[in-house]
């Protein structure tokens, strides 16, 4: 499976960016949408040196008409799109009260109608052929809200429902045309040098952390195996959806104690912090952002949950594993 065509949005940098680079690895032709031109022309470079072909259309997801316009483009240079990954987002750090109505609404633009339009546009093309698949890259918060990330909680809630009832719509259709989507734990990329923070201290990843390739790896393969409808990557969000699922308002309370302390390093925040909410960052003195964060001396670089999931033998065997372990803690309680 190489020499396809795929988008990525969010491109730019972060999780974007390695799936991105990725695929190019691959040998795909891959088109590359986000708003920061400086890092679009970095992962041009970075999937050329890996020897693959690449184009950065400029787009701000927030805007149906860009994301029609992009896609235009990406089909008359490269082709006919075969695969299209939604990634683009932007958050806000601050308790929900000191959030202004106006932030919230661009976060739910970016975050939520960014896929919204993403996936429209892509099915506009591919059921017109009967072919395709469409990623949504979605979090451990799709299913569980955790404090401080309202406007970004909610986005993702809503990801997961839009997605599935398009699931359902296409499975109705008999169509050939796949949906699915990657829950992804915390990853180490460069949002939190960037994102509106109105915490006392410089927001950060909840640990555990991952690099992007692990994410980037969960794409991948999850493009190439669509027919099953949901990928949970890493153990931390094993836990976090299973311990949801079981005692979700012990879980309220757990968060309401850690999730403000586990989501602030030690350093005090920076005023001057630059802000992607309204406009990229990655223009103030050309600066390249990369797929990176400043997470890397913790960051794992692999996920054996990922790698387990990736076998359905062993990941039903685990999976009955898991299932009687809890059955049995739940008995004795």
């Amino acid at each position: 499976m190489t020499g396809r065509v795929v988008v990525v949005t969010g491109a730019s940098a972060g999780i974007g960016r390695a799936v991105a680079c990725a695929f190019g690895a691959k040998g795909d032709r891959v088109g590359l949408l986000a708003r920061g031109e400086v890092g679009l022309d970095g992962v041009v470079k970075d999937i050329e040196r890996a020897g693959g072909q690449a184009l950065a259309v400029p787009t701000d997801v927030a805007d149906h008409g860009q994301v029609e316009a992009a896609a235009e483009q990406v089909e008359q240079t490269l082709g006919p799109i075969d695969i299209w990954v939604n990634v683009a987002f932007t958050s806000v750090f601050a308790p929900f009260t000191q959030i202004r109505p106006e932030e919230f609404k661009r976060v739910t633009e970016v975050s939520y109608l960014g896929y919204v339009y993403g996936t429209r546009v892509a099915l506009d093309r591919m059921l017109a052929r009967d072919h395709g698949t469409i990623v949504q890259v979605g979090s451990t918060l799709a299913y569980r809200g955790i404090p401080l990330q309202s406007a970004y909680c909610g986005a993702k809630h809503a990801i997961q429902g839009f997605t599935e009832a398009v699931r359902c719509e296409l499975l109705h259709q008999h169509s050939r045309v796949r949906i699915t989507m990657v829950q992804l734990p915390a990853v180490n990329t460069p949002q939190f040098a960037w994102v509106l923070n109105r915490l006392p201290n410089r927001p950060r990843p909840v640990a555990p952390v991952y690099q992007p390739k692990v994410a980037a790896k969960a794409v991948g393969h999850a493009a190439d195996h669509p027919r099953r409808r949901e990928y949970w990557v890493g153990g931390s969000t094993v836990g976090t959806l299973v311990a949801n699922k079981l005692a979700p308002g012990l879980l309220d309370r757990y968060l309401a104690r850690t999730g403000y302390e586990a989501q602030q390093t030690d350093q005090p925040a920076d005023p001057g912090q630059p802000v992607n909410l309204w406009e990229p960052v990655d223009g103030r003195g050309g600066r390249d952002f990369g797929a990176h964060g400043a997470f890397d001396d913790e960051a794992a670089n692999r996920s054996l949950q990922a790698w387990v999931g990736r076998r359905p033998g062993l990941a039903a065997t685990a999976g009955g594993l898991l299932a009687g372990l809890v059955a049995v803690r739940v008995r004795r309680r």
